[in-house]
């Protein structure tokens, strides 16, 4: 998330109530998770295991919960509670409405048709020519190209599944970020896909949904996808242009997929994958699975 002018170390320090290390007049631009960060963006970190990944990140300021030295070029937020303190900053300058009040400032394009019982949050654009089915939820700050089609019952921009678990209970990361589906893309009945935490979930120019699809939070799909019913695909992946993923493939968080490959029924994802076809839990490469079945056959 971008904040829309820079702020200075010390007004985020103040608005949260942390100690800093670092000039007072230090550049904060906006807020991002690990894998999404550039420099000007804050990270929070709070757990000594993954302290050198985000001090060394592209982030140039860390909301960490112990005083450490501090990399040159980089400020520190010292808080007790990093987890709590994120959630402060992305909601003070992205106020979340969840549909309880209608402020709106809707761009529609021309051509557009959207139906009725469709519920749109605010700060949504939708291009040219697109059709919107009915029941179609779409959540605040969305963004929908040009020449999209999106059937009954999906919901964009959803909240992401993100959370800790503290004194007992779950307690959630709010999301900020937003949900981009690029031109000429077609999603089906009953989709979900949720928006970024403070980033963008993207869908690319050309790809095809079927129906029953969830993505998750932060995941980039590429241009000409082809995803079939009741894939699951979690949070921070990035699936490469034209990468086909056949019904029930499963994608577990923060895997790459590289353009051209195909995932054939069933398969699951927990690394990431070259080009290549693949199937089974594991995702086993395709002729190499073919292979071992003859061999199995053959024992005698």
């Amino acid at each position: 998330m971008r904040f829309h002018s820079p702020q200075k170390l010390k007004s985020i320090a103040d608005l949260i109530g942390s100690e800093f290390v670092g000039p007072e007049d230090f550049e904060v631009l906006g807020t991002n998770e690990i894998h999404m960060v550039k420099p000007g963006d804050i990270v929070f970190v709070n757990h000594p295991k993954y302290y050198d990944k985000a001090l060394n990140s592209a982030a140039t300021i860390i909301l960490i919960d112990k005083k450490v030295d501090c990399p040159e070029g980089k400020a520190l937020l010292v808080s007790n509670d990093p987890f709590r303190d994120f959630n402060k900053i992305n909601t003070h300058f992205t106020r979340i409405y969840n549909f309880t009040e209608e402020l709106h400032d809707v761009e529609i394009g021309e051509g557009t048709k959207i139906h009725s019982s469709a519920v749109i949050g605010n700060n949504v654009k939708i291009g040219k020519n697109s059709l919107i089915f009915p029941n179609v939820v779409i959540g605040d700050r969305t963004e929908i190209g040009d020449n999209v089609i999106i059937q009954s019952g999906t919901v964009l921009g959803g909240d992401a599944f993100y959370y800790r678990k503290l004194n007992g209970n779950f307690d959630r990361l709010i999301s900020v970020g937003n949900v981009v589906v690029e031109n000429n893309v077609e999603i089906g009945n009953n989709c979900t896909i949720d928006r970024g935490v403070t980033d963008s979930t993207v869908i690319g120019e050309g790809s095809v949904l079927d129906n029953q699809i969830q993505i998750g939070h932060d995941t980039v799909i590429g241009k000409k996808c082809l995803i079939a019913s009741q894939v699951g695909i979690a949070g921070c992946c990035i699936i490469g242009d034209e990468v086909t993923l056949w019904g029930q493939v499963g994608i577990a968080s923060g895997n790459t997929i590289e353009g051209g490959s195909v995932l054939l029924g069933k398969t699951g994802v927990n690394r990431d994958l070259k080009k290549g076809t693949y199937i089974g839990m594991f995702a086993e490469d395709f002729k190499g699975y073919l292979k071992k079945e003859v061999k199995l056959r053959n024992l005698k």
